[in-house]
């Protein structure tokens, strides 16, 4: 049975509407901007509740800092700004302010990833999630559509910690129902199957249970996986579909190195070593163009990840 491909609102937009929810009910929340505010979303916290919105203007260091400081003193921050700005601008501030001393600052960025579109390569974030995952104590995180970012910024809030969620600019393609239930470090299967282990995050969800729907037609049944939480990995389920499957295909839409593919590979490798193929960007930046255009050329699309999949079945130990 094909799965349709239906439109829900952008995982920012869905951040934002939460922020106002949260907000109401947890008057320790406070949200800090970066003069971006209409584009993270974060607009709509600011004009229901001015006395905790902070706009600190074009200065994502001093942006981290102040955070950093509202945390120790007890606040929730909340901390937006565009991915690649607020993770390589302020990358010393999330390292020595929050990560070192296990501040509970959430970092919820937009415009992850190439989706982004015509704004170009300075403005697509491809390391984000490899500069986080490698900071200690930091939680990562990547909702695959509107469900799945109102869920895990609920669950965001209530975690002691340090947190980055990557959202998204374009319209994402809904992959839950209403009622999905969402763990911090668990993730999340879509589909089953028993020849491949299809793993996603982000947009790439729905693109893997296409490509998972085509391969059917095939006459192979492939497991489809969201892994929301990056870090910590869900080591178990990634060893269950290892054993089950005996092949792995990842799929981001981030850099090759440094992202889930790179974590799910370390795990498969300690665990249950099986053939792997990985659908990523690779070793590039992109360009300027339509989200589509752009997830097409740099091979994030279902087409792509079929391919992929008769790669590896093709390594896999019959």
């Amino acid at each position: 049975m094909a799965v349709e491909k239906k439109l829900g609102a952008a995982t920012r937009d869905a951040y934002g509407k939460t922020l106002v929810e949260l907000g109401r009910t947890n008057t320790n929340i406070v949200v800090l901007d970066a003069d971006l505010s209409k584009s993270t979303k974060t607009e709509a916290f600011g004009k229901a509740y001015p006395d905790r919105f902070f706009n600190v203007g074009i200065a994502e260091a001093n942006l981290v800092g102040i955070a950093a400081g509202l945390a120790s003193s007890g606040k929730i921050p909340f901390v937006s700004s565009f991915a690649c700005f607020v993770i390589c601008k302020g990358y010393d501030q999330l390292r020595m302010s929050v990560a070192f001393p296990e501040l509970s600052v959430k970092v919820v960025a937009s415009h992850g990833g190439i989706s982004v579109g015509e704004d170009g390569a300075s403005q697509q974030s491809i390391e984000d999630l490899a500069l986080t995952t490698s900071l200690p104590n930091f939680t990562v995180i990547v909702p695959a559509d509107e469900v799945s970012a109102k869920a895990l910024v609920e669950l965001t809030a209530k975690h002691n910690g340090p947190v980055f969620m990557r959202t998204g600019r374009p319209k994402a393609p809904v992959v839950y129902g209403p009622d999905a239930k969402f763990q911090i470090g668990k993730g999340n299967q879509l589909r089953e199957g028993k020849d491949i282990a299809i793993f996603a995050l982000g947009l790439l969800v729905y693109e893997a249970l296409a490509a998972a729907d085509t391969l059917s037609k095939k006459g192979i049944e492939a497991a489809v996986i969201d892994l929301h939480t990056v870090k910590p990995i869900d080591r178990d389920l990634i060893r269950a579909q290892a054993q089950k499957t005996g092949a792995i295909v990842v799929c981001e839409e981030h850099q090759i190195y440094g992202g889930l593919g790179s974590a799910v590979a370390e795990v498969a490798a300690q665990e249950c070593p099986v053939p792997m193929e990985f659908v990523a960007i690779r070793d590039t930046f992109s360009e300027s163009g339509t989200a589509d255009e752009l997830m097409e050329k740099y091979g994030l699309t279902a087409p792509h990840i079929v391919k992929a999949a008769e790669r590896v079945l093709s390594r896999k130990k019959k």
